[in-house]
């Protein structure tokens, strides 16, 4: 299998610095991408990667993502920047919320696979001898994305139309070497997703996990997509569904330890 060289962003905490680590760990390069500086470079010094601060809802900053993903020439893109703004009902929430959502979780997106996508192509392109092989885009959505719940809203319309973003590309790119997968966690615990949207409210965060045994760690969902990155080119897992035990449903979350009936 050729060397495998990904794009990650959202890169300097969660998910997103979870996968850079899981993927230099299993001897692949990584650029790893987030508007923060100084965690990329932390980052960086820890495990060998190459970073890149930008702001994937600045057109400067995507214009020199190009530039730089020219450079590594990249084999394979996970997305994962996004996130969440406010849990009220529909009739409360803000339209600068939805903006933000929609501008960080879907404009944000297609502005990187626009960026990426004709470099993917072409490192599956057979060169100096070498033959062709497969590309890949990875999309981290949400459960919340095909499930509406209270409080969801502006979260829920951004995921969806997120979505039907890689859905449509992966019809649009049928009969490339190129596999288009959607990972879709459930309620995973990482230090800033539930503080950015609850506006760094502590007790509000802490609150969503409160009693809940065992949620997803960002290391878990990292592991399990690093583990569907190592498949062979040709097999695409379109979708991945994550979820911890404790919950059943988006809305359906058991508080307290898990026991056996009977």
């Amino acid at each position: 299998m050729s060397e495998k060289r990904i794009i990650v962003t959202g890169a300097s905490s969660g998910i997103g610095e979870a996968v850079a680590r899981h993927a230099v760990a299993r001897g692949w390069q990584v650029l790893a991408v987030a508007r923060r500086a100084e965690r990329l470079e932390a980052l960086a010094a820890d495990i060998g990667c190459e970073v890149l601060a930008a702001d994937l809802t600045d057109e400067g900053d995507i214009a020199r993502l190009a530039e730089a993903a020219a450079a590594f020439r990249p084999t394979s893109l996970v997305q994962v920047a996004g996130g969440a703004k406010g849990a009220a009902h529909l009739a409360e929430t803000t339209i600068e919320d939805w903006r933000w959502m929609f501008e960080s979780n879907v404009i944000a997106a297609k502005r990187v696979i626009d960026a990426v996508l004709p470099l993917l192509r072409a490192s599956t392109r057979p060169s100096e001898g070498a033959p062709g092989g497969y590309a890949e885009i990875m999309v981290v959505t949400s459960i919340a994305a095909t499930v509406a719940y209270a409080g969801g809203s502006g979260y829920n319309a951004a995921k969806s139309a997120e979505k039907q973003l890689v859905d449509v590309l992966r019809l649009e790119l049928h009969g490339e070497p190129i596999r288009v997968m959607e990972v879709a966690p459930g309620m995973v615990w990482t230090e800033e997703f539930s503080l950015v949207r609850f506006e760094g409210d502590r007790a509000k965060a802490d609150a969503v996990y409160k009693d809940v045994q065992d949620p997803l760690s960002a290391d878990d969902v990292a592991q399990v997509m690093t583990d569907i990155l190592a498949l062979p080119g040709h097999v695409s897992i379109d979708e991945t569904i994550i979820k911890p035990v404790a919950q059943t449903h988006p809305w359906m979350v058991h508080r307290g330890p898990l026991v056996a009936k009977g």
